[in-house]
């Protein structure tokens, strides 16, 4: 029988994936609000939160079963996807988000399996 992990242990875990979503959305408002021109990686929220990049992609892998960068990632196309919706340019959005228009929609189709373009054009011809 394997030993059981101390409670304190767990609870360390969920309390860096949760301080790693804070800085996440932290940072993404940041981008949003242009208080900062670079989106960060991985190892600058591990910066932020004082611990080695390796333990945060670890630990984040071992309580969620994902990467950070899933999460990560999953949220930079929640607010890609929210301003397509509202009808803003393709290349505002890639700029806004740091990226150029190629990219964003290499990064863009990754996810969701078509372009921004083919996105935006099915949600905006959908009847409200």
């Amino acid at each position: 029988m394997p030993t059981p992990v101390p409670k304190k242990i767990f609870s360390r875990r969920h309390e860096i994936f949760a301080d790693f979503l804070k800085e996440v959305d932290k940072h993404l408002d940041d981008v949003m609000q242009e208080r900062v021109t670079e989106m960060f990686e991985i190892r600058d929220i591990a910066g932020i939160l004082h611990i080695h990049p390796t333990h945060l992609t670890n630990t984040i892998k071992q309580t969620t079963g994902k990467s950070p960068c899933f999460y990560f990632e999953e949220k930079i196309m929640t607010l890609a996807k929210q301003m397509l919706q509202q009808n803003i340019p393709i290349k505002q959005i890639a700029f806004k988000l740091t990226f150029d228009a190629s990219n964003f929609t290499k990064f863009f189709k990754r996810f969701e399996g078509i372009t921004p373009k083919e996105y935006k054009e099915m949600v905006l011809s959908e009847p409200s």
